[in-house]
C-alpha cells in the first residue's frame, strides 16, 4: 500500500506543479513523477512554525509511513539544518538559522526549467543539499552528465547516502562550489542552488561558449534577481534577469556578516528624496542595494538605518513631523544619496520588476544595467 501511495503522490505533485506554471514541459514531469523525495529527507525534517526562527521537527519514526509520505510530497521546504547542525539530533521546537534544506518542489522544478536544461545537456550544480535536485537530473540526463557540488561535509555525505539509496550515481564533489570543479569541464549548463553576490569568475571559465548559467543573485540588504546568463565566445557572459522570483539560501561567503546593533551617531540631516518604504518592495530594495552594495538594511516602512559594515556609513531615515521624510548621515559614503539617486532612475523608467534589468560580466567587471547594456548601471562588490 506505501509504494502505492508514494506513486499516487509523486503523480498528485506533478500535477500541482504543472497547474502552478512550474512543472512546464513532460521531460522533468517523469523525473518528478520517478524519484522518491522521501528518500532524500533522512530521519527528520524541521517545518516553519509562526514564529519566523522557531522550527518544529517531525522525525521518521513518530508518524506513520503514510503521513511521512504526506508531508515528503508536499510542495513544502523541510529544514534539514539548523546553524550547521542537523535535526536529526533534535525534538520539539528548536530556534535558529536554516543552512540547509529539502527546498520545495516547485521551486527545484522552476529553477531546472528556467535554465533550459534539455536532454544531452553536461550540467554542473553548485550546491547538492540533500540531493533531491540532483536526482531528478540524473533521471532525465542520465548519471554521468551531472556533476554537483556541497561545501557542507556532513550534507554531501547525506546527499551521497540518499542518492546511492535511490541508485543514482553523480560525480559528486565535496568543497567550494564557488569555485566549480574544472576536472569535468566543460559544461553545458550551470545552475546554483544558492544565492551569490557576483558571479565566481571559475563559473565563466568552465561553461562552454554558448552555454549558461542560471543562479539567484542576492546581496546584504536580501535584495534578489534571478540571472540567466550565456557565456559569449569573447569570454564574457551576459543575460537579462529573469521574470522568476526565486530565492535559495546565500552561499556561505557570500553571507553577511554577524551585525551588532549600531551606534547611530549625529550627522548630517536634510530631507529625503524618497518615501523609504519603497524598500519594502522586492524591486525597490533590489535597485536599493545595488546602489549600496556593503550596505545592510535595518528596520523597514519609513523608519530605515542603513549601516555600511566596511566605512562605518551609516544613513538613519525616517518620517518627519511636519511631512515627509528627514535623512541623517554620516561616514565617508553617503549612502542614501546613493540609494535615492538609483531609485529615482527606477521610478523614471516605471517602477519596473528586477526582469528589467540585466548582468554583465566581463574580466574586469560584473555590473547590472537597466533596460540595455548601454543603460544605467551599477557595479557588483566583486
Amino acid at each position: 500500500m506505501t509504494v502505492q501511495e508514494a506513486v499516487r503522490l509523486r503523480s498528485a505533485l506533478a500535477d500541482q506543479l504543472a497547474q502552478a506554471g512550474s512543472l512546464r514541459g513532460p521531460g522533468w514531469r517523469d523525473a518528478v513523477e520517478s524519484v522518491p523525495r522521501e528518500r532524500f529527507l533522512g530521519s527528520a525534517i524541521a517545518g516553519a512554525t509562526e514564529y519566523g526562527d522557531r522550527w518544529k521537527v517531525i522525525h521518521r519514526d513518530e508518524v506513520t509511513e503514510d503521513e511521512w509520505l504526506e508531508l515528503a510530497y508536499r510542495n513544502e521546504t523541510w529544514v534539514t539544518q539548523i546553524d550547521g547542525n542537523s535535526v536529526e539530533g533534535a525534538r520539539g521546537t528548536i530556534a535558529g538559522t536554516p543552512t540547509s534544506s529539502s527546498t520545495l518542489p516547485g521551486l527545484v522544478v522552476l529553477m531546472l526549467e528556467a535554465a533550459q536544461i534539455s536532454d544531452g545537456d553536461k550540467v554542473l550544480e553548485v550546491g547538492t543539499g540533500t540531493g533531491y535536485s540532483t536526482a531528478l537530473m540524473c533521471h532525465r540526463l542520465g548519471d554521468r552528465a551531472v556533476t554537483s557540488v556541497e561545501f557542507d561535509p556532513a550534507v554531501a555525505d547525506r546527499a551521497r547516502d540518499a542518492l546511492n539509496a535511490a541508485e543514482y550515481t553523480p560525480m559528486l564533489v565535496t568543497g567550494d562550489g564557488l569555485a566549480g570543479y574544472d576536472k569535468n569541464a566543460e559544461y553545458d549548463r550551470l545552475i546554483a542552488t544558492c544565492s551569490v553576490r557576483y558571479i565566481p569568475m571559475p563559473w565563466i571559465w568552465q561553461v562552454r561558449d554558448g552555454g549558461t548559467i542560471t543562479a539567484p543573485l542576492t546581496g546584504w540588504m536580501r535584495g534578489a534577481a534571478f540571472a540567466h546568463l550565456t557565456l559569449g565566445d569573447d569570454g564574457t557572459a551576459s543575460g537579462r534577469f529573469l521574470k522568476d522570483d526565486i530565492y535559495f539560501m546565500t552561499a556561505r561567503p557570500h553571507g553577511p556578516p554577524p551585525v551588532a546593533s549600531p551606534y547611530l551617531a549625529s550627522g548630517e540631516v536634510r530631507e529625503s528624496r524618497v518615501d523609504p518604504r519603497v524598500l519594502d518592495t522586492p524591486a525597490g530594495l533590489f535597485v536599493a542595494q545595488l546602489a549600496a552594495p556593503s550596505a545592510m538594511r535595518l528596520g523597514g516602512g519609513d523608519e530605515v538605518t542603513l549601516w555600511d559594515v566596511a566605512t562605518g556609513s551609516q544613513a538613519v531615515i525616517g518620517p518627519d513631523p511636519a511631512g515627509g521624510w528627514t535623512v541623517r548621515q554620516r561616514g565617508p559614503l553617503r549612502l542614501w544619496d546613493a540609494v535615492e539617486d538609483a531609485i529615482l532612475v527606477w521610478q523614471s523608467a516605471g517602477s519596473p520588476h528586477q526582469s528589467a534589468y540585466g548582468l554583465t560580466v566581463t574580466g574586469d567587471r560584473q555590473y547590472v544595467w537597466l533596460g540595455e547594456p548601454d543603460g544605467p548601471s551599477w557595479n557588483l562588490p566583486v
